[in-house]
């Protein structure tokens, strides 16, 4: 018997089989999880090959979440499917290039704009898309990925507020989906090699820091341990977590400079 048997869930994110979404798509169906996967934009195509990949098909619904017609849409679509949502990874995150790479006043509002509204905002958009849905599950939770914002990180500039402004909302949603039987929580992971990272500036920095400082030791190519604790908050072992960010970085986090 799988942690996640007869679980119904949403994975945002998934755009190669090096994503972190896709890590924990694989693991959450090996625990018995039914999966619906999202793709957006140009990347559609890549996140349909990647599905291909999975132990079993999956279906991939379009939300750009910028588009509230993608949200309406995927909504009807997963309410007419399933009829109620048990799980929603939130694992989307975007900002231009002017955002990035060190120099915090480069960029213009209108960038700023586009990375807060993807990388943060977008998590209310989604559970607010899907809310009777979660409703209908009667203890349903809400996962998304994080990057440890209590610190000013090489080069992350823009993306650094973005993962902090998704910390606090994480906080507000658990607060008011709480009563609703919904949980919010967040899993702050160390770095790991994906197409995400590959497009900040010196990611290379971020490596050599968890090389140095983790006291458990950390791998940059491996998404294992980010991904069983993703699926262990969709499960139903915390049910009384919620606004809670888990780090998983090999203890990082807790260490002085």
């Amino acid at each position: 018997m799988g942690l996640l048997d007869g679980k119904r869930i949403l994975v945002t994110g998934v755009l190669t089989d090096a994503s972190l979404a896709f890590a924990v798509a694989e693991l959450a169906q090996r625990e018995g999880a039914e999966l619906i996967l999202s793709g957006a934009g140009r990347g559609l195509s890549l996140t349909r090959r990647t599905a291909r990949k999975l132990p079993h098909a999956v279906d991939v619904v379009e939300i750009d979440v910028q588009e509230p017609g993608h949200l309406r849409d995927a909504a009807s679509l997963l309410a007419e499917r399933w009829g109620r949502l048990d799980g929603l990874l939130h694992a989307i995150g975007f900002a231009p290039q002017s955002c990035l790479g060190g120099d915090i006043l480069r960029a213009d509002w209108p960038d700023v704009a586009v990375a807060l509204e993807v990388s943060a905002y977008s998590l209310k958009a989604l559970v607010g898309a899907f809310a009777a849905l979660l409703d209908a599950a009667g203890a349903a939770s809400v996962v998304g990925l994080d990057f440890d914002a209590a610190v000013a990180w090489p080069a992350y500039d823009w993306m650094g507020v973005a993962k902090a402004a998704l910390e606090s909302l994480t906080r507000y949603l658990a607060r008011d989906m709480g009563p609703r039987g919904v949980r919010v929580n967040l899993v702050a992971a160390g770095p790991v090699r994906t197409v995400a990272a590959k497009s900040i500036p010196a990611f290379a920095a971020f490596e050599d820091t968890w090389e140095r400082r983790a006291p458990l030791g950390w791998d940059i190519h491996d998404a294992t341990p980010v991904a069983r604790a993703c699926v262990a908050l969709l499960s139903d072992w915390f049910p009384a977590t919620t606004g809670e960010i888990v780090h998983v970085d090999g203890g990082v986090h807790a260490m002085g400079g």
